[in-house]
């Protein structure tokens, strides 16, 4: 291996994104923004370190093993980089936002660091996109983020989108009701979480009835939500139920040709969510496009918190799915080319690469230089 190889080598779940890699995914971020800003949502830019208890506070615990810390030489005191944007924003709204009319929309955009990556997301620095709707729990405030977010990806011309929502707030009020110890509850979330209706049944009692008709009502949204109404689910669930049932109706109102599922027991990934939550996909994307839910916003319990909803994108999954843009032409023009003339032809289409001394054989040099077009004379010349 040489020198400039040894150079070359990145951390594990790190890269280098090369153009035109690179552009595509500036272009792609930049014309979701652009969607939410055109339905309210306006963009905030939190930095990309701060103080640990800061990121850490409230639900950001739940990012605490993906963090990165390091000692801030002014302060003295430890920063975190940040593993999730959607804390930051939270902070934003319930601190430097507070007095802001509510229902507040917020966007934002940025790189993002974790700790480690995952078996299906190995990346460990990689671009986060979202909205965040702060201040109202409601229905329509969930559907509101749904919608405005499938859109977006549909405006990308993404097809074969499907949601799937989650109630990660169902079983914990079942199992309340049924007053679970700490150890059954243990036992049956694992039993949800891995899919094992055996496991289920063996809990034994009304636990193994009620989560065991649960862990079925699964699927398409009309399917599962008709197993769910057939339960006789104790009123905290019940409640749980039919707010689903409210936001699914708006959703499917609003995106007919989006596929809705249901599963009613989902909870990995949503453990800090209090109300509904969902997943977004696409036909040909290996894994999810994003994902979002009903949570609160702010710090610890107990003080300034706020109800809110919000969806986070994985723009590097969103880019798998993506059409790739038409390329531009890219036209060598000979140094010396007017600024103006430039301009012109970049405006008429063209990527204008000008060369900065002169050359006997502008096809030559526009060959060498991947164009596709050389000006010879006062018209571009194809150099293939």
């Amino acid at each position: 291996m040489t020198d400039t190889d040894t150079k070359a080598l990145l951390p594990a779940g790190l890269r280098d994104l090369l153009p035109p890699a690179a552009a595509f995914e500036a272009s792609v971020v930049d014309r979701l923004v652009s969607h939410f800003a055109g339905f309210g949502f306006e963009r905030v830019k939190p930095p990309l370190i701060e103080f640990e208890e800061n990121l850490l506070a409230g639900t950001g615990a739940a990012t605490a093993m993906q963090t990165f810390r390091v000692m801030d030489p002014m302060s003295q005191r430890m920063l975190g980089l940040r593993a999730d944007i959607t804390i930051q924003v939270a902070r934003i709204a319930t601190t430097r936002l507070k007095n802001a009319a509510r229902p507040l929309r917020l966007s934002y955009a940025g790189q993002i660091l974790r700790v480690r990556g995952s078996q299906l997301h190995p990346e460990r620095q990689f671009s986060q996109c979202g909205i965040e709707l702060i201040g109202v729990d409601s229905p329509a405030a969930d559907a509101e983020v749904v919608v405005t977010v499938a859109s977006a990806l549909a405006a990308l011309g993404i097809t074969g989108l499907s949601v799937d929502l989650n109630l990660p707030t169902l079983v914990p009020a079942v199992c309340d009701a049924l007053d679970l110890t700490a150890e059954q509850r243990a036992e049956a979330r694992t039993a949800l979480d891995q899919k094992d209706a055996a496991a289920v049944a063996a809990l034994g009692g009304p636990a193994s009835d009620i989560l065991g008709a649960l862990l079925k009502a699964c699927g398409s949204a009309d399917t599962a939500l008709d197993a769910l109404r057939a339960l006789d689910l104790p009123p905290v669930a019940a409640a749980e139920r039919d707010r689903l049932a409210q936001v699914l109706d708006r959703v499917r109102a609003d995106l007919p040709d989006v596929g809705l599922t249901v599963d009613a027991v989902e909870n990995r990934g949503f453990e800090y969510h209090t109300g509904v939550a969902f997943s977004l996909f696409a036909k040909g994307a290996p894994g999810e496009l994003g994902r979002g839910g009903r949570y609160l916003a702010g710090q610890e319990a107990g003080s300034a918190q706020e109800p809110a909803v919000g969806v986070t994108l994985f723009v590097d999954k969103v880019l798998d799915v993506a059409p790739q843009p038409e390329a531009r032409l890219r036209l060598f023009v000979p140094a010396g080319t007017p600024l103006a003339d430039r301009i012109r032809l970049r405006d008429e289409g063209w990527t204008v690469v000008a060369g900065l001394e002169p050359v006997e054989d502008a096809l030559a040099e526009a060959r060498r230089l991947d164009c596709d077009h050389a000006m010879v004379g006062d018209a571009p010349r194809a150099v293939r």
